[in-house]
């Protein structure tokens, strides 16, 4: 150390590597004064103006400010309050464009002064010697004071460095050196304001406690040299350091290796060299704050350029718009091309518009003419001519790191040490190719620290996730445990004998029996046949829903099949007796609706009864001639005008039907087959006694008995529904007519002998006129009824049939004839009983 000091004694200094000397342009501002602007009509006060973090805003819109006070609470060590550069009133909260690069809006505050200019109290302290070391660091925070030369960082973690390094602070240097071309601040600051400077210096000397405090500042300003020296001639520990001219001199590292000769390895902080650095204008607002309680609401800033009529410095209050600076200066400008710039030429950038505030770190505000700088020009490919390695103060490699930010290469930006880089544009400022390096870089640099954030971000989640999941299992375990000692302590208890053992135990079994009845209820739901069979279906088809309409189609079908049997025993008795009709009649049910439930148990009644006269007539009417299964005529041999008549008119009436009358369709067909089954069975005992041979035997088709027509009728009948009752009066009245005309020709028309297949008349050659006129009034009763009577017509055709069964019929004598008429009788009778009794069930 005694040989830097000696060194230093000598103005003898260390170089660092690379550097440039572009032109430095000071002189348009380099004699002018600070000047104090008036107040502006609105300030833009962003909430972030330092690195860290924002501080939590404590005002609200429509709140009045007096000056200097804190709008925001700084809640975070790396959190700086706001204040209010003046009085007045908020007017809004809301995102606008801040003083970055990127011209990404942030949260700011809109003040509007109210000209009065009216401060808050404040504390005046006399002697700050006596202030402890906490005391002192909470002014300064509180004052909201951030490095101003450009970093931004947080004044007060640097001044308390001390305390977290072992290694002892042996320099505080103090940069005066304003190394950028144009910017003038720092100058004029020390040359108006030497003695509070002075006092901020000692201020840091006595929170650090250095061994000895450096003043670097460049040869090319010799006023403010002059004045340093004058102001520091008594105090021992501080060095003035009058050092060449060269940028970037001004950069930490290259001031801490001009002056020490020390290098700062990358990724390290001077604080753990024994170093630690502050800006001139720091020191300033640092005494400020803690002698006068003024917190950090303006500073100094130069607002230059050829494009100005007046470039001056000023004491501009932060939050002021750049457009009201340039306006205060006579801004004129030659073209909508050129720029505002916001800092010095070198690590400047260009404004998006003249709305951006002053913030802490806002130095110089340039406006130049066309001539000074020129439009951005051109970017072309790299010619790796290699002046951007030369020059560069860190050392670094500015197309390698070029390539690799181009390319989002993040790994290999960090082994570049691209955070290394000082960002002062030298590289930028040789390229022959106009490569705007400096912004590669600095998106670089964004990229990552937001890739880092996520990182972080990500990593917090996953430890909170795990924390979770070892509590859940921790408070799984508990649980099971709980409950486990519960259930041996139960078990204890039940064991013990005692009443209240005894108690609980009934109460644990009535507890289980629930359950298991529970279980039964659940498990048998299904009561009906139809939903067991699909409760207990072998195995599911692999579509679920091809599954489920086929069990949906099995319980409809069980279903309608039970009700349809439990209502009809009659018919189930038959379905007993015959498998062939169970099934044609099993198919008829499942298609009876259950609104016509009256009618159906009507319609089976009435054809039980006609079943039961029918067997009853058959025994008697069987003749005793009939010795063999030869003897039996065949359809084709026997076949008179009547049945070929009863078979056209049957089938034509059948297929009388549409797709409203189906059920009716399915009735008088299940009828007309059940009629048939009946003619067969009695075909032998109504064959004459007169038939010798198998030819002259007639079969169902040609012989059908009256009971076997009345059977028919009677389930025809019975399908009508209540809305039918004309239909059926006329269907009545026209077979009574039929009947009638039958009896009457009876007697005369049915031959008393047939001895061969020769004698037995055909369609062709029997047709008295008595039944063509029998058949003529039944078609022309059957034609009166229309579309939404043909459940008549079906009624009318059985009667016509029946009718013209009786003509057909063979008798022997006339006693025979007799006999059958009171038979036909007792059959109307029967009929008309039945009919009587499904009026009133229908009514």
């Amino acid at each position: 150390m005694n040989s830097i000091i000696n060194r230093i004694d000598k103005n003898q200094f260390w170089k660092f590597h690379g550097g440039i000397h572009p032109p430095e342009q000071k002189f348009i501002t380099e004699n002018k004064p600070i000047r104090t602007l008036p107040l502006p009509k609105e300030l833009i006060l962003p909430l972030q103006q330092h690195i860290g973090q924002a501080g939590e805003l404590i005002v609200s819109v429509g709140d009045t400010v007096l000056k200097g006070q804190a709008l925001t609470a700084s809640n975070h060590p790396m959190a700086v309050p706001i204040h209010a550069p003046t009085s007045g009133s908020v007017t809004a909260i809301k995102d606008a464009t801040i003083a970055h690069p990127s011209a990404l809006p942030e949260p700011c505050l809109f003040l509007a002064p109210d000209g009065k200019d009216t401060w808050q109290q404040r504390n005046i302290c006399t002697d700050y010697h006596k202030l402890s070391h906490f005391e002192l660091l909470e002014k300064i925070a509180n004052a909201g004071i951030a490095g101003m030369g450009g970093a931004g960082f947080p004044t007060h973690i640097k001044a308390n460095s001390s305390a977290a390094h072992s290694k002892r602070i042996e320099f505080l240097i103090i940069n005066a050196a304003e190394c950028e071309p144009y910017i003038t601040a720092d100058d004029l600051l020390i040359r108006e304001q030497s003695p509070t400077i002075i006092d901020g210096i000692n201020i840091l000397h006595q929170l650090i406690n250095p061994e000895y405090v450096l003043i670097g500042i460049e040869d090319n300003k010799p006023e403010a040299i002059k004045t340093l020296q004058n102001a520091t001639k008594d105090l021992e520990h501080i060095r003035v350091c009058v050092i060449p001219t060269k940028y970037p001199s001004g950069g930490e590292k290259q001031l801490i290796q001009i002056l020490t000769g020390k290098e700062i390895p990358s990724g390290f902080l001077p604080s753990s060299q024994g170093i630690i650095m502050q800006n001139i204008a720091t020191c300033y607002a640092i005494a400020d704050a803690v002698i006068n309680d003024i917190p950090l609401i303006k500073r100094v800033t130069t607002v230059t350029g050829l494009g100005l009529n007046k470039p001056q410095n000023v004491w501009a209050l932060l939050g002021t718009p750049v457009n009201y600076l340039l306006e205060q200066c006579e801004y004129q400008p030659q073209s909508n091309k050129q720029r505002v710039i916001m800092g010095g030429p070198m690590m400047g950038f260009a404004l998006p518009s003249g709305n951006v505030p002053v913030v802490k770190i806002t130095n110089c505000v340039l406006a130049p003419s066309e001539k000074e700088i020129a439009a951005e020009n051109t970017e072309v490919e790299c010619i790796r001519c290699g002046q951007c390695a030369d020059v560069c103060p860190a050392q670094l490699l500015p197309q390698e790191l070029q390539w690799s930010a181009k390319a989002k290469d993040h790994e290999q930006l960090e082994t570049l040490n691209l955070f290394d880089c000082i960002e002062c544009g030298a590289c930028a400022y040789v390229c022959p190719s106009y490569i705007p390096l400096v912004h590669y870089y600095r998106i670089g640099k964004a990229e990552i620290r937001e890739q880092k954030q996520l990182e972080i971000k990500a990593e917090k989640a996953k430890i909170r996730f795990e924390a979770r999941k070892l509590r859940l299992e921790r408070d799984k375990k508990a649980r099971e445990e709980k409950q486990r000692k519960a259930a041996e302590a139960r078990k204890a208890r039940m064991n013990s004998g005692t009443a209240e053992a005894n108690s609980e135990m009934s109460a644990v079994a009535a507890a289980l029996a629930r359950v298991k009845a529970k279980k039964a209820q659940t498990t048998d739901t299904a009561t009906t046949p139809a939903q067991k069979q699909v409760a207990d279906a072998p195995a599911k088809p692999k579509n679920p829903q091809i599954a489920a309409a086929i069990a949906r189609a099995k319980a409809k079908k069980l279903a309608n099949q039970n009700n349809f049997d439990a209502e009809n025993p009659a018919k189930t008795e038959d379905k007993q007796n015959n498998k062939t009709n169970n099934n044609t009649e099993k198919k008829s049910t499942l298609d009876v609706s259950p609104e016509d439930k009256k009618a159906k148990v009507a319609a089976t009644i009435a054809k039980a009864k006609a079943k039961k006269l029918a067997k009853e007539n058959a025994a008697k009417e069987v003749p005793s001639t009939v010795t063999k299964e030869s003897d039996v005529p065949a359809a084709e041999t026997v076949k008179t005008p009547d049945v070929v008549e009863t078979t056209k008119v049957t089938e034509a009436n059948a297929n009388v039907t549409n797709e409203d009358d189906k059920k009716a369709k399915i009735a008088a067909t299940i009828a007309k087959a059940k009629a048939k089954k009946l003619a067969k069975e009695n075909t032998a005992k109504e064959v004459p006694s007169t038939v010798t041979k198998e030819s002259d035997v007639p079969t169902a088709e040609t012989v059908k008995t009256p009971d076997v027509v009345e059977t028919t009728k009677v389930t025809e009948a019975n399908v009508t529904n209540e809305d039918d009752k004309k239909a059926k009066i006329a269907a009545t009245i026209a077979k009574a007519k039929a009947k009638k005309l039958a009896k009457e020709n009876t007697a005369k028309e049915v031959p008393s002998t047939v001895t061969k297949e020769s004698d037995v008349p055909t369609a062709e050659t029997v047709k008295t006129p008595d039944v063509v006129e029998t058949t003529k009034v039944t078609k022309a009763k059957a034609n009166i009824t229309n579309e939404d009577d043909k459940k008549a017509k079906i009624a009318q055709a059985v009667a016509k049939a029946r009718a013209k069964k009786e003509v057909t019929t063979p008798t022997d004598s006339k006693d025979t004839i007799a006999e059958e008429k009171k038979k036909r009788i007792a059959e109307a009778v029967a009929k008309a009983k039945a009919k009587k009794q499904q009026r009133s069930e229908l009514t």
